[in-house]
C-alpha cells in the first residue's frame, strides 16, 4: 500500500472536502477525486460519504485514523533527523506569519538574510492559519501567543502594542467615543481573527458595544485603508498606524491590547543550520524594533 494513498485520506478528514484538501495539497479536485476512488476501489472500502457539505469519514476511515497519525509522525520523525543532518548553510526555509507582519516585519529581515547567504532560499507565507511546524507546514512561525503544539520551542522577540486610531475628519463628525455611552453614533471597523489569547475585536467590542459595524475583515492592511477613509474607528498596530498621515491615536482611558510575539520552531529542526542562524538573525533584528513596536513598554 502506498504512503502517498493513506495521505490523502488524512488530508480529506483534516480539511472534509476535495476542494480544501486540494488547495493544501496544490493540486486539483478532480485528481483528487479520481485518486480517492481509485484507492476506494483497490481497498473494496468505502472511506467518505458523499455529502453536500463535504466528505464525511465513514466508520472504516475512522478505525484507521490513529494508525495513519502514528505513520506520519514517524515518518515526519525521519525526515526531521535526516534534514539536521544536513550541516551546509544551503536550502530552502519555509517560514509563516500574519499578512502585516510579514509585510512590514518580516520581508525585510528575511530578505536580508537571504542577501548575506546565497546558499539559502526563503518561502515567506503570509497566512492567518495556523501551520503544524510538526508536520512540517513550515519551517518557522512568527506568531502571537503561545503555540498549539506543546512540542514547539517559543523565543518572544517583541510585544506588539495596539490602539484605537480614527481620522481628524472622522472625529469632526462623529465626536471623540465615548466609553461612558458605550460608543453611540460611532462606527467601527471589525477584524476578524484567527483566535489569540488576547482578541482585539472582542476589546474594541467590549469597548464600545454600541457602535454599528461597517466592515468585518481579516485583514490589518484593510482596516488601516478603511479607516484613512474617515469613516470609522479600528483597533490597529501602533508600528504601522501612528506614522501615517493623518491617523490619530485615540485615548479612551484604557489599556489598549499588547501582544507578546512569539518564532516557534520544532526542536529538532532548530539544530539545522540555517534555521539556527536564521532564527538568531531574526531577533537580533527585532531587537531595535522592540521600542516602535510597543512604545509605552
Amino acid at each position: 500500500m502506498d504512503w502517498e494513498e493513506l495521505h490523502l485520506v488524512q488530508h480529506l478528514v483534516r480539511h472534509g472536502s476535495l476542494s480544501a484538501a486540494a488547495r493544501a495539497m496544490g493540486t486539483t479536485q478532480p485528481t483528487l477525486s479520481r485518486r480517492l476512488e481509485a484507492f476506494e476501489q483497490k481497498t473494496r472500502k468505502t472511506l467518505f460519504e458523499r455529502q453536500p457539505g463535504g466528505l464525511v469519514p465513514t466508520a472504516v476511515c475512522l478505525s484507521i485514523l490513529s494508525a495513519l497519525e502514528h505513520m506520519e509522525a514517524n515518518a515526519l520523525a525521519v525526515e526531521r533527523r535526516l534534514a539536521v543532518q544536513d550541516d551546509a548553510l544551503e536550502g530552502t526555509i519555509t517560514v509563516t506569519s500574519l499578512d502585516w507582519i510579514g509585510d512590514y516585519l518580516l520581508a525585510p529581515i528575511l530578505t536580508k538574510f537571504a542577501a548575506m547567504h546565497p546558499g539559502v532560499s526563503i518561502h515567506l507565507l503570509n497566512d492567518g492559519r495556523r501551520f503544524n511546524l510538526s508536520r512540517r507546514d513550515a519551517d518557522i512561525a512568527l506568531r502571537f501567543g503561545s503555540f498549539d503544539q506543546n512540542d514547539i520551542v517559543e523565543r518572544k522577540v517583541a510585544d506588539v502594542a495596539y490602539g484605537l486610531f480614527a481620522t481628524e475628519a472622522y472625529l469632526d463628525r462623529f465626536g471623540h467615543p465615548d466609553v461612558a455611552g458605550e460608543g453611540r453614533n460611532q462606527t467601527i471597523v471589525e477584524l476578524v481573527e484567527v483566535p489569540v489569547r488576547v482578541s482585539l475585536s472582542t476589546w474594541l467590542k467590549d469597548l464600545l458595544p454600541e457602535a454599528r459595524v461597517l466592515l468585518r475583515t481579516n485583514s490589518i492592511r484593510s482596516q488601516l485603508s478603511a479607516v484613512e477613509t474617515g469613516q470609522a474607528l479600528a483597533t490597529l498596530p501602533h508600528f504601522i498606524a501612528a506614522g501615517r498621515n493623518g491617523l490619530v491615536a485615540l485615548d479612551l482611558g484604557v489599556a489598549a491590547p499588547v501582544l507578546p510575539l512569539k518564532l516557534g520552531v520544532h526542536p529538532e529542526l532548530r539544530e539545522l543550520p540555517r534555521v539556527r542562524k536564521l532564527m538568531d538573525f531574526a531577533v537580533s533584528q527585532f531587537a531595535p524594533l522592540r521600542v516602535s513596536l510597543n512604545p509605552s513598554g
